[in-house]
């Protein structure tokens, strides 16, 4: 008889605080199932195992970030909006390094498996961010794999401990978004469909947007 009061909602809740506190590597049915104050099988009647644990995590991070992002967002345009997002991102994988760290790598098991819908979310929330550029619509998705990588890289660099360096990180999150602002600025303006390869030749670029 499953437990009153216990759901997958509540399984994940607690999983997700447990993955924050001690790492999402930490995390197992058992440490769950101690939680939660019940015997590990009791947990299978609500997940399927680990596996599907780890993804709803990874839904309910995606689903919370993109919520927090509309928030932060919403009102702003251009240079306001991506400094919202930039900061929302930040702000959440340094509350939530566990549950955040789910969203990497997990794959949704199915076309209605709720993360899928999550990521569909997140990332729509940041074309949103992007859209008032006025990018050339071939390099929309090259702008949003640009965008999400390096606020990513940012904040998981960070909560890992990965900025030694004595120069103040804040400066550098500045830096990186002014670098972001001005570079997707001249982008839009340049109209050129063009690009300076690394040995500062200018070279064709690839054209059409790719698949995520």
């Amino acid at each position: 008889m499953p437990r009153a009061g216990l759901d997958a909602a509540v399984v994940t809740a607690a999983a997700a605080g447990l993955a924050d506190e001690n790492g999402l590597a930490q995390l197992s049915m058992s440490t769950v199932a101690d939680r939660l104050g019940v015997k590990p099988p009791s947990l299978y009647k609500h997940v399927a195992g680990l596996p599907d644990l780890t993804r709803r995590i990874a839904a309910l991070a995606a689903a919370e970030l993109t919520d927090e992002l509309a928030d932060a967002t919403r009102g702003h345009t251009g240079r306001e909006a991506l400094v919202a997002a930039a900061r929302t991102v930040r702000r959440y994988v340094q509350q939530h390094p566990g549950r955040y760290a789910a969203t990497t790598g997990s794959r949704p098991a199915d076309a209605d498996d709720p993360l899928a819908t999550a990521l569909d979310r997140s990332l729509s929330a940041f074309v949103t961010v992007l859209r008032d550029y006025g990018l050339d619509p071939a390099d929309e998705v090259h702008a949003l794999r640009m965008l999400r990588s390096m606020l990513h890289g940012f904040a998981t660099l960070e909560v890992s401990g990965g900025f030694q360096l004595g120069t103040d990180v804040d400066e550098s999150f500045t830096w990186m978004i002014d670098f972001l602002d001005q570079g997707l600025r001249a982008r839009a303006s340049g109209g050129s469909g063009r690009a300076v390869g690394g040995n500062g030749r200018a070279v064709v670029d690839g054209g059409g947007a790719a698949a995520r």
